[in-house]
Formats: structure tokens, sequence, C-alpha cells
């Protein structure tokens, strides 16, 4: 029973994980960039990699 409980905890945590994972595109679609959890917080982004993504 407690391996089926940590079993069943794992799962959760990278099911919830899987779904926060993303792609962004700027609008000439010659750029983008990925994200794990939310897009304001990609590396990427932080840094400025592509540049604005509304252009």
């Amino acid at each position: 029973m407690n391996k089926l409980a940590k079993l069943v905890l794992v799962a959760a945590a990278l099911s919830t994980l899987t779904a926060c994972t993303g792609r962004i595109e700027n609008k000439t679609k010659d750029c983008s960039y990925d994200y794990l959890l939310h897009p304001a917080i990609s590396i990427s982004k932080i840094i400025g990699g592509c540049g604005p993504t509304n252009k």
C-alpha cells in the first residue's frame, strides 16, 4: 500500500508539471522560447532572447 501511495504522488506531481509547459512565438514566427511553469518567468523571456513577442 505504501508503494501505491508513493506512485500516485509521483504521478500527480508529474501530471501537474507537464500541464504547465508551453511555447511562445512572436507574430513573425522567427523566434520562440519554451517555458516550464509560466511564460513570465522563463529564462529566455527574462534575458530578452527573442525581444518583444508582440511585434
